[in-house]
């Protein structure tokens, strides 16, 4: 049975939000790690600038300086902030840090997907993490899926991240810091040219869509998950819509409508079986929230309408939830809900012991569905060369030892 953990790293949120940092705390921060300004709110932000001495008339202006810095021109050199005075900058780069994170590789598919293996420092007692961002160019949209977890406590059977145990949450500032690294790598924000070879829409933004469907399990690291969505998806920096954000969970059932509530983008299900028992076996959740539970919840999602619907992802699986039973039973249990089903052609990955449903199949299940009222697209694998497709994903990051994470969760 699935459980809820929570590792939450020190990230100076609730520090800086709560206390103006002293003149000595600000350079011990300085000779250890220094706190990230990514991610903040607003108030927060006000905190940290407080917190170096700005004058508290002055905080707003120079809140929206530092924003409009860090998301619309996505600097990431505090020596770039053309307005903000020199001393100040000083600074700021002495208490903090805006910095991406590092990139361990970068791999390109032959269909155009990029992966980024990207490194985090150390957080408190930790040690640094490895997680993967996955891009996905098509015509007219961009797609960035980005990771919420290092690892993941799932454990879905046909889920390459599931085999890598949890070792920790990601920060806000480590979650928005994806994007902004993919928007500075694909050449996204302006004045930036875009990198020669690189497969990006033909206008629009190049990072026009973001899916938390990387690796973790978003709901069960809620607080940072809505924070960092928060920056994302705000008007007058990174601005992307929240239609065009999509959260997806395996069926974390008492914090979805909360999600919904809170963070008020669109939400995906990870499904993949339409009876219990073998839905047990490939989405062990199951065992705690069972279908009726999680289709419960799904039809009480605040703002749910037939203009936000909701996706149910479907990996088909040969021999094991193609069948046709399986496609009537399907549709009768989301009939009511406004949805549209995902049908993802399973993407292999060493020691497996699934096999894709062969297309055939995979078109008969579709055609069903799309029959019965349901759009039912059939996904394109992307990036299987790179391991960079749905279900690949995992990082070579070791489970955290039990002592260095009690000390985390004490320190948090």
């Amino acid at each position: 049975m699935a459980v809820s953990i929570d590792l939450k790293a020190p990230d100076a949120r609730a520090e800086l939000a709560a206390n103006a940092l002293s003149a000595g705390s600000l350079a011990s921060a300085a000779a250890e790690e220094k706190p990230s300004l990514i991610g903040l709110s607003r108030e927060e932000l006000g905190a940290a600038l407080e917190a170096v001495g700005v004058p508290a008339r002055q905080i707003k202006m120079r809140v929206a300086q530092l924003w409009h810095w860090l998301y619309v021109r996505g600097v990431a050199d505090f020596s770039l902030m053309a307005n903000v005075s020199k001393d100040l900058r000083e600074k700021l780069d002495a208490a903090y840090t805006i910095a991406r994170p590092e990139i361990v590789t970068e791999q390109v598919s032959v269909d155009g997907t990029r992966k980024w293996v990207l490194r985090f420092p150390a957080k408190g007692a930790g040690r640094p993490v490895e997680i993967e961002t996955v891009y996905i160019p098509e015509e007219g949209r961009g797609t960035l899926c980005v990771s919420s977890q290092v690892g993941c406590t799932l454990t879905c059977t046909f889920c390459h991240t599931g085999t890598q145990r949890l070792v920790r949450n990601l920060t806000a500032d480590e979650i928005v810091g994806q994007v902004l690294l993919a928007r500075d790598r694909l050449g996204d924000f302006p004045d930036a040219a875009t990198p020669a070879g690189a497969i990006v829409p033909t206008e629009g933004r190049y990072v026009s869509n973001v899916v938390m469907m990387g690796m973790g399990e978003p709901l069960y690291n809620f607080d940072n998950v809505k924070a960092a969505l928060a920056v994302v998806s705000d008007g007058e920096g990174l601005a992307l819509s929240k239609r065009r954000i999509t959260l997806s969970t395996s069926g974390v059932v008492p914090m979805i409508e909360k999600a919904g509530a809170e963070m008020g983008v669109m939400l995906a299900i990870s499904l993949h079986a339409v009876r219990d028992e073998l839905r047990d076996e490939l989405v062990p959740i199951n065992k705690k929230y069972p279908l009726k539970d999680l289709l419960d919840a799904c039809r009480a999602y605040p703002g749910l309408s037939n203009a936000k619907r909701i996706t149910f992802e479907y990996v088909m699986l040969k021999g094991v939830n193609d069948s046709m039973e399986d496609a009537r039973e399907l549709v009768r249990l989301l009939r009511g809900i406004p949805a549209k089903i995902n049908l993802i052609p399973f993407n292999p990955w060493p020691g497996s012991r699934y096999d894709c449903s062969e297309w055939d199949e995979i078109e008969r299940f579709a055609d069903y569905v799309n029959q019965a009222g349901y759009a039912s697209p059939i996904r394109t694998p992307r990036g299987r060369d790179i391991f960079a497709a749905c279900g690949q994903l995992k990082s070579e990051s070791e489970r955290m030892r039990k002592k260095d994470r009690d000390a985390l969760q004490g320190a948090a």
